[in-house]
């Protein structure tokens, strides 16, 4: 006789601030995939509206999903269940990866994963939590929104160590041990961690309770507040990068037509970067999305 069990889907959940290199970590999952012919599922949540994260994933078929406008930790909690059933049926893949906002708590992200109906069929999962480290050294006081992220990974990453001297490293390393003093944290470039480290490891059944944990303060996201600015075509690179450190903004991302050509534009506190590159979406162009610590 035939089982009715469901197949287990192993879960994965991207997390970490805003810029510590979440998308470039699931463009490589994604190219892996591809490689070795596995179906993996992506849901996007962008704090923002414009979903510019899955358009910089490519992603234009039922294997992802944007969920935009909030964090998947609160507000699209029951969003993020019924987007996950409905992978389940109409695609059925062979794992599912969570790119969670820069400003969403990974653990009650993964308390979603623990609600029916998906926890009748969700496998093993972990988290991950990238750490910008660039960001990680200018920080005086990191924050509540920061340490609760460091706490709940499975994996940290510190990642983008060539922006900081290699002589930092250790301390860096220690601010985040003392934060979280027992889950292994890896060095990475541009987010190329052993895909291996991403596999979640076997755990107990799901058919009990989530385990306890404190519960999270969601009015940390009220300190953050996302605008969509619209910038008009040929404008001179110099003079857009000017006009978004003035805005002191912490994270910036959009397309902009400038005077040099496309630009993908992404903003981390005062690092602006300019790359050439190409909308998938004409609505996309001149609008950039512009998240501001309100407090």
């Amino acid at each position: 006789m035939k089982s009715t069990t469901p197949q287990r889907i192993p879960t994965l959940v991207v997390s970490g601030f805003l810029g510590s290199g979440k998308t470039t970590l699931v463009r490589a999952l994604l190219a892996e995939a591809q490689a070795i012919g596995e179906r993996l599922a992506v849901v996007v949540n962008d704090f923002g509206a414009l979903g510019i994260d899955r358009a910089l994933l490519g992603a234009g078929d039922a294997r992802s999903v944007e969920l935009a406008g909030g964090c998947v930790c609160c507000e699209l909690s029951d969003e993020l269940v019924e987007t996950l059933e409905t992978i389940r049926r109409d695609v059925a893949p062979d794992r599912i990866v969570i790119e969670a906002s820069g400003l969403a708590l990974p653990y009650e992200t993964q308390l979603s994963l623990w609600r029916p109906p998906v926890s009748e069929w969700v496998g093993d999962d972990m988290a991950v939590v990238l750490v910008n480290a660039e960001q990680l050294a200018e920080l005086r006081d990191p924050g509540d929104l920061f340490e609760q992220q460091v706490t709940a990974a499975d994996l940290l990453v510190l990642n983008q160590i060539d922006r900081v001297a290699a002589s930092q490293l250790p301390a860096l390393e220690a601010r985040l041990r003392a934060i979280e003093p027992e889950v292994p944290i890896v060095r990475a470039l541009q987010s190329r961690v052993d895909p291996a480290l991403l596999r979640p490891v076997e755990a107990p059944s799901r058919g009990r309770p989530a385990p306890p944990h404190a519960p999270h303060d969601h009015s940390l996201h009220e300190a953050f507040s996302a605008e969509v600015i619209e910038v008009a075509p040929g404008v001179a690179e110099d003079e857009l990068v000017a006009r978004l450190r003035a805005l002191g903004a912490v994270r910036a991302k959009g397309f902009v037509e400038t005077a040099a050509g496309m630009r993908l534009v992404q903003g981390i506190g005062r690092r602006i970067e300019l790359t050439p590159a190409a909308p998938p979406d004409a609505a996309l162009c001149g609008k950039l999305v512009v998240i501001h610590r309100s407090r």
